[in-house]
């Protein structure tokens, strides 16, 4: 056996134009292959999952509030708490604003932090590229948004006349998810383009004003015409009355559609613009 052979080369070859190529294999013969992109994508999930859930508070702090909320402003108001309507809205807003609220802190706040991070600049530098580490952002920030929807469903299941069937309740989730992607956009470009300190009172006047004219505090029939209007032409309204739509049948407004995909374009051409933008700034 040559020595070529031993270190898991093949032969050299010549091409029809006389140049020696070689063939590099495993001990076995067969060529390395890197992971896949859904091997890579996992990896990353796991990672920053475990990266979340060891500061519980990171956790905790995004399912606190909307149950909160959902206990002290709607159970002790037996017009709304006991009306199976009024009870199953209250409990589809809320939702909505803990997605909003877990999808805006942990990619808007935590993008930035990460950053800030050493290990930041040698992640996004490696061959593998931004996709897989995207991925795992959104399917973690996805996970940390349905654990924020759970006490808000369980206190209006039993402290209220809230009531949906299965099918009805799966419709839900499957929308109050898609609800929540122009919010994670959002979050990216906001985490991409300021530093942590800047981020958290960013993330905090987006989200209150656009939780309030979105109709997830007050229903929208209590708004005066002009900021009826205004509401409508926000994603909060529109993702409201989806999911409203979705768990008691009530038709949403016409246009929802139209204006949750129109914001979804405009956050994603925002989040590509800021990444491209950091990465300019910090790799040039």
């Amino acid at each position: 056996m040559t020595r070529r052979e031993a270190r898991g080369q093949t032969p050299t070859a010549a091409t029809p134009s006389g140049t020696p190529t070689t063939t590099v294999g495993d001990a076995g013969g067969e060529s390395a292959a890197l992971p896949g992109l859904l091997a890579l994508s996992w990896l990353h999930l796991r990672f920053q999952f475990l990266e979340t859930v060891r500061v519980p508070i990171a956790v905790l702090g995004n399912l606190i509030f909307p149950a909160l909320a959902m206990f002290f402003f709607v159970v002790p108001q037996e017009a709304v708490a006991g009306n199976p309507l009024f009870a199953t809205v209250a409990v589809a807003g809320l939702s909505l604003f803990a997605i909003c609220s877990a999808s805006l802190f942990t990619y808007g706040l935590g993008v930035a932090e990460d950053r800030q991070q050493p290990f930041d600049p040698f992640v996004r530098s490696l061959p593998a590229g931004p996709a897989p580490r995207m991925i795992g952002r959104v399917l973690n920030g996805a996970i940390f948004s349905l654990f924020g929807i759970v006490p808000v469903v369980l206190i209006g299941w039993l402290f209220t006349e809230a009531s949906v069937t299965a099918l009805q309740l799966l419709a839900g989730i499957a929308t109050v998810l898609l609800v929540a992607v122009p919010f994670t956009l959002l979050g990216m470009g906001v985490g991409y383009s300021l530093s942590a300190k800047a981020a958290l009172p960013v993330v905090q006047v987006i989200l209150f004003p656009l939780a309030f004219a979105g109709g997830l505090f007050l229903p929208p029939q209590m708004f005066p015409s002009w900021l009826d209007g205004i509401s409508m032409a926000t994603p909060t309204r529109a993702g409201r009355d989806l999911v409203i739509q979705a768990l008691t049948g009530e038709p949403a407004y016409s246009g929802a559609w139209l204006v949750l995909l129109g914001w979804t374009a405009a956050f994603a051409a925002l989040a590509v613009w800021a990444y491209r933008r950091d990465e300019g700034r910090r790799f040039r």
